[in-house]
């Protein structure tokens, strides 16, 4: 089981299932949220997520049609989760887990084409441009 949550501890989550895949994401809307550096995530299917104290804040840009929804702690800001549109699982923020050694390394960076020239991805890393076809 993953635990983990936001920084004030206002807000707590538990997975019990195996994430589905580990990655990085360097687009520019994961940059603002990440403080400038790539957005390290990982898939979790949502029948194995749940919050167990708090609930978090969520934020959608408006106008644009395909916007994720972004959840946070209404407290400390710390961003903890991201639905994305014709995704089925939900993307944890890595940062978020109690033991981040559970992140282990990433298994895939993508919208690379958005990367930061300071951004490093990590050798043997399969790299996306954009998104990868799903399988």
């Amino acid at each position: 089981m993953l635990t983990g949550g936001c920084y004030c501890g206002g807000v707590r989550y538990e997975v019990t299932g195996k994430p589905v895949i580990s990655g990085q994401c360097h687009c520019r809307p994961c940059q603002y949220f990440s403080g400038g550096g790539p957005n390290h995530f990982m898939l979790v299917e949502p029948e194995t997520f749940r919050y167990v104290a708090g609930t978090p804040a969520t934020y959608r840009r408006p106008g644009l049609d395909s916007a994720v929804t972004r959840e946070f702690c209404p407290s400390c800001g710390t961003h903890l989760t991201t639905h994305r549109p014709g995704l089925r699982q939900i993307v944890l923020k890595a940062g978020t887990l109690d033991e981040p050694s559970a992140y282990g390394k990433p298994a895939m960076a993508i919208l690379c084409a958005e990367m930061a020239p300071f951004h490093m991805i990590p050798e043997g890393v399969k790299a996306f441009d954009g998104l990868p076809e799903r399988r």
